[in-house]
């Protein structure tokens, strides 16, 4: 056969150059592919200068005709149909320098089929179907640097040395395999793999790595250490890190790492970056990044951690919604409110607790309990106060403090106030619902509050809010850092890392008693209209009892809907948490800002401001001081000092004397609806 294919040659070149650094069998080089070897290339290949193509020739097989071994540039063989390699398919190609073998259907690779390409750079055998390869597999490739074999069907990788008839190989990609394991020994020869890049791509396929290789952590192996991201890692062994002083970056995300030792990151003198995001780090402490005097950039999974790593320049997240690493409140919109909410809440709930007692109605044992909800409405007030004081305090530098100041007793005792006044004021709101329901639906029943059982019960009732608020702090195993999840320093929804009892007792508090004690006030009031409107269809003089209800009707149902305006959001929040959905912390700012306020901002206008007896003793109040300036300019005689002695109820000139008189307890059943409003508006 070559003394055929010299005739052949001889007979159609004409002249021959015989290249003194070629192998002997080589001694021609044609000129012109399509001169020597018509009729030899297959049908779909073509030829331009000294390289055959045969991209997208629907081959099935390698090419082996003699005469192509003439033409060592023969090297695009991608996007056909082969299936399997010879071990004959590339013999003699000596100085090839680059093969490609991608998008075919090759299911395996024989060990030595590389054997005489002593001189390929660049090898690559992406989206096929290999399933196996050994170290021999790459046997002859001493000047192998790039090899590319993403998207094949790899479950494992040699126990073996991969690299060590490569040994020049810079760059190798194994992404998108179904690789399960990797061994220590498989990439302890691959000494020059040094490319960022290779960095980059081969962490890809550490996809299920259940630990870190600690080959693939010194410095010999280059940089595969840098990034294990995404992979199934559950502990890192003690000292790991030891032997790389020089790494510069790290990256361990989003993988289920339970718990990372005190002095795990100690050797990394030099490290610069630092990424744990998607880890829950129940044991983090400032001491595991002290020693990190360079890093300049770490990722965590949540805010919060930025405040155990204040000397870092970079942090992210940098904000959680509701603090960021400048400010405990981010929002400017979220400073200004604070104090403008604190200040109405205060106002409000101060000016009522003062006025009170000017207002001498009948029904004082209505009176202490709705001065005992001001007191309760304004610690809220208080409460945003000190977070507006403390945002205050920390204005451009909150990361430096924040873990000190949602560790500190300040914010155990900021977060204890603001849950008392909310428990508190919950109660007392259903306390005086079921006060008015009693005396509205059975009104000649003897069920008429005492003024020993209206003590006794309001002081329960701040007892019960107390014990909820302090017993976070009564326990610190068993409730965790309760009150510091945040730098607001309120529990509105569970995090993954409280403990179980922790999130059993939030649970408890919002969907339990707070929901409960909702559902309660919204039945009430529905009963209580309902009993007045029946009165009123009985009533003769059904067209002013009608006018009647729809003004209490109304009434009502501005009490229901800032109950509901208040609490609602906080009940769907405490849901969604409780179902694992993450809640941006924006939102969690704008509900201790603006809504959980709302019914400490509003009760003083819905339970006094607003209510017939208030107004009217402002009203004699101002008439009496207009008198009183009439007089001084006529000279007359002292004017009467106003008299306050006002029935807490409304409209007060539907009031005859009859009605006025207390009620004796009777089964009677011909109350008029006159009786039964002028029950309600002396709760109204």
């Amino acid at each position: 056969m070559s003394v055929f294919v010299l005739t052949v040659l001889l007979h159609h070149f004409s002249f021959l150059h015989i290249p003194s650094h070629h192998p002997s069998h080589l001694l021609l080089q044609p000129c012109s592919c399509s001169h020597a070897v018509a009729g030899a290339v297959p049908g779909e290949c073509t030829c331009q200068g000294l390289e055959i193509f045969c991209d997208a020739a629907k081959m099935h097989a390698v090419p082996s005709n003699e005469l192509l071994l003439l033409f060592y540039l023969l090297r695009y063989l991608q996007n056909n149909k082969i299936r399997s390699v010879s071990e004959r398919a590339f013999k003699g190609l000596y100085n090839l320098t680059k093969l490609y073998l991608s998008n075919n259907k090759i299911t395996s690779l024989k060990p030595g089929v590389f054997e005489d390409l002593h001189r390929l750079e660049w090898l690559i055998i992406e989206n096929n179907r290999i399933n196996r390869i050994s170290p021999l597999t790459f046997y002859g490739l001493k000047s192998l640097i790039f090899l590319e074999m993403m998207n094949n069907s790899l479950a494992h990788l040699p126990d073996k040395p991969l690299c060590q008839y490569m040994p020049r190989l810079n760059w190798l990609d194994l992404e998108g395999n179904h690789i399960h394991h990797v061994r220590n020994v498989t990439f302890i020869s691959c000494n020059t793999l040094t490319n960022k890049t290779v960095c980059l791509e081969i962490a890809k396929l550490f996809g299920k790595i259940t630990e870190p290789c600690k080959n693939l952590l010194y410095p010999t192996c280059g940089c595969f250490c840098r990034d294990l991201a995404s992979n199934k890692i559950e502990s890192l062994p003690p000292y790991i890190f030891k032997d790389l002083k020089e790494l510069s970056q790290l990256n361990l995300s989003y993988n289920p790492i339970k718990k990372i030792q005190i002095d795990q990151f100690d050797f990394l003198i030099k490290l610069k970056s630092l990424s744990l995001e998607g880890i829950e780090i129940a044991n983090i402490q400032r001491r595991m990044f002290r020693p990190l005097r360079n890093l300049s950039h770490i990722y965590f999974k949540k805010f919060q951690y930025c405040g155990y790593a204040p000397h870092v320049r970079s942090c992210k997240p940098n904000t959680d919604g509701i603090s960021s690493l400048e400010n405990l409140l981010a929002s400017i919109i979220q400073r200004v409110f604070v104090w403008v909410v604190s200040a109405i809440t205060c106002f409000g709930n101060i000016f009522v607790i003062c006025m009170r007692p000017y207002i001498r109605s009948e029904n004082k044992l209505h009176a202490i309990s709705i001065m005992s909800l001001c007191c309760a409405d304004c610690l809220m007030g208080i409460y945003l106060f000190v977070i507006g004081a403390f945002d205050l305090k920390y204005r451009g530098e909150y990361n430096k403090h924040a873990q000190l100041w949602m560790d500190s007793i300040h914010c155990q005792l900021v977060g204890s106030l603001a849950i008392l006044s909310t428990e508190v004021s919950v109660l007392l709101l259903t306390y005086l619902t079921l006060e008015k329901y009693i005396c509205i639906v059975y009104p000649f029943r003897c069920l008429k509050p005492r003024k020993c059982r209206t003590i006794s019960i309001l002081v329960l009732i701040w007892i019960i809010g107390f014990a909820v608020a302090f017993i976070p702090l009564s326990n610190k195993e068993f409730f965790r850092n309760y009150y510091g999840t945040n730098g607001v320093c309120f529990p509105l929804h569970s995090e993954q890392s409280e403990s179980s009892g922790s999130q059993i007792y939030s649970v408890v508090i919002f969907l339990g008693v707070n929901l409960a004690a909702f559902i309660i006030i919204v039945f009430s009031y529905g009963s209580m209209f309902y009993s007045v409107h029946q009165t009123a269809i009985m009533a003769t003089e059904i067209r002013n009892h009608i006018k009647k209800e729809m003004i209490l009707a109304k009434r009502f149902f501005f009490i229901v809907f800032t109950d509901a305006l208040c609490w609602i959001p906080i009940f769907i929040l405490k849901l969604l948490s409780l179902l694992q959905v993450e809640i941006p912390g924006t939102i969690t700012s704008w509900v201790v800002i603006f809504i959980l306020p709302i019914n400490s901002a509003l009760n003083p206008l819905l339970y006094t401001l607003t209510t017939r007896p208030f107004k009217e003793m402002i009203h004699q109040v101002w008439y009496n001081y207009r008198q009183r300036r009439s007089k001084r300019g006529k000279g007359s005689q002292k004017t009467y000092g106003p008299s306050f002695i006002w029935v807490e109820m409304w409209p007060m000139h539907e009031i005859t004397p009859k009605v006025t008189k207390p009620v004796l307890c009777t089964d009677s059943s011909d109350a008029s609806v006159t009786t039964q409003s002028t029950r309600l508006n002396s709760y109204l």
